[in-house]
């Protein structure tokens, strides 16, 4: 299952969306880097992926040929991963 990373909504595609492909509900571009598997604020230019150029527009579309449509239990998780994570560090250090 794909989800757009804007509306929350689900979107049915076969294989990897197109440059110009954007969401049926509220028409943002698919192919970009907020939809990308790759995708993490907390990365280097918030990409995991090292070898992917950077690219400033997180949310517009791109040419990246790395891109891979994130799966749906990665969607909206960032901020809990994120707060998980300190959560875990702080208590790594708590007695």
């Amino acid at each position: 299952m794909k989800i757009c990373f804007n509306c929350g909504r689900e979107i049915v595609l076969e294989g990897k969306p197109g440059r110009k492909d954007v969401c049926p509900s509220c028409r943002a571009d698919l192919r970009c880097c907020r939809n990308c598997g790759f995708y993490d604020p907390g990365s280097y230019n918030q990409c995991r992926e090292p070898q992917a150029e950077r690219v400033l527009e997180k949310d517009r579309s791109n040419f990246c040929d790395y891109f891979r449509f994130r799966n749906s239990s990665a969607a909206g998780s960032t901020k809990d991963s994120r707060g998980s994570a300190r959560d875990n560090l702080e208590a790594l250090f708590k007695k």
